[in-house]
């Protein structure tokens, strides 16, 4: 990480702290565990190293706990958005937005600006071809489209009941599934003038079996999931798209927000690597077994989380996810903060993961 982008960071520390340890502005989760702790979190939290005073982030606290306690005292009486994540067996995360999920992807609409001007012009249309139901993703990409002067159409999807489906081997209840979804969205795309799409691997894998995506209008594509790997960017890129229409990979999740891609190129092999939104997210990449120790780079390791928002502290998360550690991508337009690389399921190698429509 550069020294600019490291005072930075610990400055917004600094601040996310004081706000969520404030009795003005706190989190009441957050006031009730240092009132327990007896600790003087905003005196002794001063960077981002200090934050392994805190706890490690469970998810179990997200599934179990009343949305009341993660409302920040200085958001009380504004109205809010409840999002899920997980949940195909048992209580889903949740996490609550004001407008962070807005912020977002303000954010990465300069991105596209800045690399891919021509393969998502302003003033475009999209369709957003990939979960729907509880998810802030639906929300977001409405809003990405908004800002960039365009309108956003939608298919239902419900993951779960997909991955629900798999899990008890019935692949053929997924595939007309995935028929009707599809014929879904080829119909839009004959009848609507539409030039930007937001969809999962594949699902553009399958709407490429349908019809000639390029053909249909679509001069970029904003592909997100967790079966992405070089093979796959290859053959979306080459065979799906015929290297006509732009495609921009992203890792993202409901917690962290949107990570950015580094353009992938041939060149490259299709080299996928992501950078959090950092301050408001940051990426380490720790020993599986150790997690306090950050691996080296080029070593794979499981992915840990941070959030720092005011809308919401998530310290030391550790994903289900694991990636290889990347450098920073430095120069004008990138994120000179170390970066994950081809980002799978944990132990993905060893077991069988049930992705459904990913």
């Amino acid at each position: 990480m550069s020294d600019e982008a490291s005072d930075i960071l610990d400055e917004h520390v600094r601040q996310i702290i004081a706000w969520h340890f404030s009795p003005d502005t706190g989190t009441p989760f957050w006031l009730e565990w240092a009132r327990q702790s007896k600790l003087d979190v905003v005196s002794e939290i001063n960077c981002f190293s200090d934050l392994k005073k805190l706890p490690r982030f469970e998810d179990v606290w997200l599934r179990k706990l009343g949305h009341d306690k993660w409302i920040p005292h200085g958001y009380r009486g504004q109205p809010f958005k409840v999002f899920e994540t997980g949940g195909t067996t048992g209580m889903p995360k949740q996490r609550l937005s004001w407008e962070d999920h807005l912020v977002d992807y303000t954010e990465f609409s300069r991105m596209l600006d800045d690399h891919y001007a021509d393969a998502f012009p302003h003033g475009s249309n999209w369709l957003m071809l990939g979960p729907t139901g509880p998810r802030r993703l639906r929300l977001s990409i409405e809003h990405l489209a908004n800002i960039r002067g365009g309108a956003c159409y939608f298919i239902d999807l419900d993951p779960r009941w997909v991955k629900s489906e798999l899990s008890q081997r019935r692949s053929g209840q997924v595939k007309q599934y995935m028929n009707h979804v599809i014929d879904q969205a080829a119909q839009l795309l004959c009848h609507r003038n539409i030039a930007c799409l937001f969809s999962t691997p594949r699902l553009l894998e399958a709407l490429g079996e349908k019809i000639n995506v390029s053909d249909s209008g679509i001069k970029g594509v904003f592909c997100g999931g967790t079966s992405m790997t070089p093979q796959v960017i290859r053959f979306l890129v080459e065979e799906i798209l015929g290297n006509r229409a732009a495609l921009v990979p992203t890792y993202g999740n409901t917690l962290m927000g949107l990570a950015v891609a580094k353009p992938v190129a041939a060149e490259a092999d299709y080299a996928l690597t992501y950078y959090a939104p950092q301050p408001r997210a940051v990426l380490r990449v720790v020993d599986t077994e150790n997690p306090d120790h950050t691996v080296r780079y080029d070593q794979w390791g499981r992915i840990e989380l941070t959030t720092l928002t005011r809308e919401f502290l998530m310290p030391r998360f550790l994903e289900r996810d694991e990636a290889v550690r990347r450098h920073p991508w430095m120069g004008e337009s990138g994120c000179p903060w170390d970066g994950v690389g081809e980002v799978r399921p944990l132990d993905a190698q060893q077991q069988m993961t049930v992705e459904g429509v990913y």
